[in-house]
């Protein structure tokens, strides 16, 4: 993904540039017409992509991949998982970089049009703090794209050999990992590890969806029928 990084590496350059140095590429009230439309439509369209990978991602992709109720006459009684526990892990953290960087890509670009459309010295009350929701939503998106994904898939890795050496992590459906953990320290110790990297990507996540939840507000408020 060599490529993207270069390419977010660029945006988010360009992102900062707006912001500060507006005049330079011709921000403000006598921008051209077509311009601003283009800038419109790529704020949009980004914003639009983010939010909805966010979505399907948090709420809707991975509680699939991670686990199903089972219900009998509408009550539900267990919970199982669809994937082994290592396959699981093992597509997440191929999957993951990608989404984080989808995300990052997107957030730049929502970033650069909007300080494009909205330069700091021109904005308003309320347009200055949506921008800085949005850039909240780049940094906790960058943050897990640069740092905790990286180390979360690092000790899942060391995890995964662990558990292998222990003959568990293949299991589908309750996983044997905390029963095996209360007599092995090493194993035990990985799971705090992990358990308080992949929190704080979680939080990471959530706080740079809920950027985004305030941003769509903002944006309803926008439309007209």
């Amino acid at each position: 993904m060599a490529w993207s990084t270069r390419f977010l590496t660029a945006v988010a350059f360009l992102a900062v540039g707006v912001i500060f140095a507006p005049d330079v590429l011709g921000s403000g009230p006598e921008s051209p017409a077509a311009v601003v439309t283009a800038a419109k439509l790529c704020h949009l369209l980004a914003f639009a992509t983010s939010w909805g990978t966010a979505l399907w991602v948090t709420f809707i992709g991975g509680i699939i991949m991670f686990k199903i109720w089972t219900c009998f006459d509408s009550r539900c009684v267990k919970s199982c998982r669809n994937l082994p526990r290592h396959q699981f892990g093992n597509l997440q953290g191929k999957m993951f970089p990608a989404y984080f960087m989808v995300l990052s890509v997107c957030a730049a670009v929502s970033v650069a049009a909007f300080a494009y459309l909205h330069p700091w010295s021109l904005a308003s009350p309320i347009e200055r703090y949506q921008l800085g929701f949005l850039l909240s939503a780049l940094g906790f998106d960058l943050s897990n794209l640069i740092v905790f994904t990286p180390m979360t898939i690092e000790m899942m890795k060391k995890r995964h050999k662990i558990e292998r050496d222990l003959g568990i992590g293949e299991e589908v459906g309750g996983s044997k990992n905390l029963e095996v953990a209360k007599t092995n320290p090493q194993l035990a110790a990985m799971n705090k590890k992990f358990g308080m990297i992949h929190g704080l990507s979680s939080l990471a996540n959530i706080m740079a969806f809920g950027s985004l939840a305030i941003h769509s507000w903002y944006l309803a408020g926008k439309l007209h029928f």
